[in-house]
């Protein structure tokens, strides 16, 4: 058996050979593992939308510029409605997960008001949707291979532009992902 390790404010980094189209080329974020299962945002799959066409669904009126300019990602295939933002701490939101002391997620209507009104974290990652695993599924995906971990990076999180955070995310942990062959096979 292996040794389970969680996974807490990591990125997985999908493999080339993972097929599933949920993941291909993904980096996620863990929001949370533990022995109950894990829960992650993938943070490279921009929808095409923007926060300003999402203040603008959700009747809220921006006065930020900025963050109507910011793109929605696609966080995964698990309650795809439902937002999740990614933020540096800054206020008290309703429903508030603090990861640590670097990172929280909100699900609240309260953030995305702030944020229109230029009043919410300055750093954000809004997207729709999670991906989600049972207990021991994640572990058993670390253990097939599937996914590259390493710790989260706040510039690959909040800075890189989304098209190259799945390289990124793999060269901060010294892997060109150029490299590894996407045929499984014995020499």
């Amino acid at each position: 058996m292996f040794e389970t390790t969680y996974l807490t404010n990591h990125f997985l980094i999908a493999m080339p050979t993972l097929g599933d189209p949920n993941f291909f080329q993904t980096v996620t974020y863990i929001c949370l593992h533990n022995e109950d299962g894990a829960m992650g945002i993938v943070i490279n799959r921009p929808m095409g939308i923007k926060f300003g066409e999402l203040f603008e669904h959700m009747g809220i009126e921006s006065e930020n510029p900025y963050a109507n300019r910011l793109p929605v990602f696609e966080g995964g295939p698990v309650q795809p409605q439902r937002g999740f933002v990614i933020h540096q701490p800054a206020g008290e939101w309703n429903a508030m997960i603090t990861i640590n002391n670097e990172l929280c997620i909100t699900t609240s209507r309260d953030i995305i008001g702030a944020i229109a009104a230029g009043k919410g974290p300055q750093k954000t990652l809004m997207a729709l949707g999670y991906a989600g695993w049972d207990a021991g599924q994640l572990d058993q995906e670390m253990a097939n291979n599937a996914w590259l971990t390493t710790p989260a990076n706040h510039q690959i999180l909040f800075q890189t532009p989304p098209e190259e955070r799945w390289h990124a995310a793999a060269a901060a942990m010294g892997v060109d992902l150029a490299l590894l062959s996407t045929e499984v096979g014995h020499g």
